[in-house]
């Protein structure tokens, strides 16, 4: 089983058309692409969020605290049978400062360990180690599954600086029914139309060149979190409902 651990700052920017064609054009000196982005390609990912029946997770997670953490169900490919690859993601965000805890397993592990609490059985240390942090999570949060979130996403490494990376997601779907990865892609868009979603993802500073093209191109940061961004949403719709009511949704 495969397991991976990331430490990381993140800054987030919304790019117009226009602004992403000329920054990829201004990259090329400083970055490559990944190797799921070769020749202008994008690859997807898949993700099913966990949060309580009130919502807990993502209003904690909006009130801008010091701790918050997200539990989510992640794959690169729609899976269609239980052995196929998932990734059981723990991102923990603490003064700005993200570490995401990831472990490799099947479909049918993740389902039965999210849903009926069956731990998958692993020898090797590390891999009890998230496992034990996720079970710990698992206990003291109450959580189902609760949004479906995909998108295109394409991506670049420095060529001095392995650990910094840009990601570009256009095509951001969301649901809140059907919640299992398997369902596929399908939903309600959260960008508009030929708008982008760039991520900074560094360990210490970023590096001057960039600051000075974001400068000259005038691009600037944005607070936006998909899941954040998706809740809103949900609730002016469903307020707009609820006026009619007189009941409280979100």
């Amino acid at each position: 089983m495969a397991i991976k651990s990331f430490k990381r700052y993140e800054k987030k920017y919304l790019l117009s058309q226009i602004k992403y064609d000329e920054l990829i054009k201004r990259l090329n000196e400083y970055m490559e692409p990944d190797e799921h982005s070769k020749d202008g390609k994008n690859y997807s990912i898949y993700n099913i969020y966990y949060d309580t029946k009130d919502n807990q997770v993502i209003r904690h997670s909006i009130s801008k605290p010091y701790y918050k953490e997200k539990l989510r169900l992640r794959s690169y490919k729609v899976p269609k049978e239980k052995d196929d690859k998932v990734f059981l993601e723990l991102k923990k965000k603490i003064s700005g400062v993200v570490n995401k805890r990831r472990v490799v397993l099947t479909l049918s592990e993740a389902y039965k360990f999210l849903e009926l609490g069956i731990r998958p059985e692993k020898s090797d240390f590390m891999s009890n180690q998230v496992l034990n942090e996720i079970e710990y999570y698992l206990d003291n949060n109450k959580v189902t599954p609760k949004v479906y979130i995909s998108y295109s996403r394409r991506a670049f490494f420095s060529k001095s600086d392995r650990n910094f990376r840009l990601t570009f997601d256009s095509k951001i779907i969301t649901r809140r029914d059907y919640l299992f990865l398997e369902s596929g892609s399908f939903g309600d868009e959260l960008l508009d139309k030929n708008q982008y979603l760039m991520e900074v993802k560094i360990l210490g500073a970023i590096p001057l060149w960039l600051v000075e093209i974001l400068s000259d191109l005038g691009i600037y940061s944005a607070k936006f979190s998909k899941y954040g961004n998706e809740y809103m949403r949900y609730c002016l719709k469903k307020n707009k409902v609820s006026e009619m009511r007189r009941e409280k949704i979100c």
